[in-house]
């Protein structure tokens, strides 16, 4: 049973309510184990707010303590929290920190398969511990290995939108893009449309960055000097790419719909969109590791924490995304494990022969 674990996020936003929700559908413990990082008083004080059915749990202080076939909550907190649910308060931030870097940590190990992570309010949570825009970065600089590089990928059943540049103030986005940029993001935005999406020969849209897409240089040179080489560069390759498109037209005319995935030069310009098209639904998968991260497209929603208000259907994708990639990235090594060893003609004896190179290339 794929094990996975779920950290608490903010504990005075709705994270505790979609995870109840989602949790409280005993059909859920048949298709994996869940794992809550969290805290069994705050859970508690959660459900008796939504005024739910009680969800049972198995409490446990270790990941080596988790029940198949159960819901399971291992204890990230030691000291009392106070919950003031729909408010930003100090303890917010230590609180979701405690549940990620544990759940990090058994992800490390082994002890749970795949991660999906409630929303946390990025301000509250800086600190010594944790000087980063969003989970994408924390989770790039805790588990990349040498050369892994993480992307911010934002789907559902018909849209994938993946960034050049993330949590970045737009001032400072187009000094930030390079052709090399691009090319890096393409590729790992490619790779990740294969293995962990199953799509052999996925097509991707490229964003302009300027209106119009540049109109020829009258609103913008990026388009000419940066974007266009970028992606010529990766069609060399043998990557079905293209663009760069002007992103009103593209989402207008439903354009997206003809494409595996698409690349956004920054934050708003791909994720409005999407949003728009995909709220309820929408999943943020952390592409690029060896790890499966994911969470709901959605943030804390302070606004509407503590009056069952909250759809738990964003969290929901979250843990089915993850379990479909954790299977297609074992279905994909195990296709590429022991390919058939090539063969080809000696035109000199006209004759078949083995080639045992051990060239695994497709």
């Amino acid at each position: 049973m794929i094990k996975v674990g779920i950290t608490q996020g903010d504990i005075n936003g709705v994270g505790y309510e979609v995870i109840l929700k989602t949790l409280a559908d005993a059909r859920f413990v048949e298709l994996c184990t869940p794992v809550v990082y969290g805290s069994a008083k705050v859970a508690a004080y959660h459900r008796k707010a939504l005024d739910m059915e009680p969800v049972n749990f198995n409490i446990a202080t270790s990941a080596s303590q988790v029940v198949d076939g159960q819901n399971n909550l291992i204890n990230c907190i030691d000291e009392e929290v106070k919950v003031e649910i729909g408010h930003v308060t100090e303890q917010v931030g230590p609180a979701a920190y405690a549940a990620l870097e544990r759940a990090v940590a058994d992800l490390e190990e082994g002890l749970i398969d795949v991660l999906v992570t409630a929303p946390i309010n990025k301000h509250t949570m800086q600190s010594d511990d944790f000087a980063f825009p969003g989970h994408t970065e924390y989770l790039q600089e805790r588990l990349a290995d040498e050369g892994e590089k993480a992307i911010m990928i934002m789907l559902n059943d018909t849209l994938r939108v993946a960034l050049v540049t993330g949590h970045m103030p737009i001032s400072q986005v187009a000094s930030s893009l390079t052709q090399e940029l691009i090319v890096e993001k393409l590729q790992i935005f490619e790779e990740s449309l294969r293995h962990d999406f199953g799509i052999r020969k996925p097509r991707i849209a490229v964003l302009a960055l300027n209106p119009h897409a540049g109109e020829n240089g009258l609103l913008g040179v990026e388009e000419a000097e940066i974007i266009k080489p970028a992606i010529d560069a990766v069609k060399s390759n043998g990557t079905l790419c293209f663009g760069p498109y002007a992103a009103d037209g593209f989402f207008g005319t439903s354009h997206y719909k003809q494409f595996d995935g698409v690349l956004a030069m920054y934050h708003d310009q791909g994720l409005a969109p999407f949003k728009a098209l995909a709220m309820e639904n929408g999943v943020n998968y952390t592409a690029g590791l060896a790890y499966v991260r994911t969470s709901p497209d959605h943030g804390t929603a302070y606004d509407i924490a503590g009056k069952g208000l909250a759809s738990e259907e964003s969290f929901r994708q979250a843990i089915y995304t993850a379990l479909d990639i954790y299977r297609n990235r074992i279905i994909d090594d195990e296709a590429h494990a022991s390919p058939l060893r090539r063969q080809y003609v000696d035109k000199s004896g006209d004759r078949e022969v083995l080639d045992l190179s051990g060239d695994n290339d497709e």
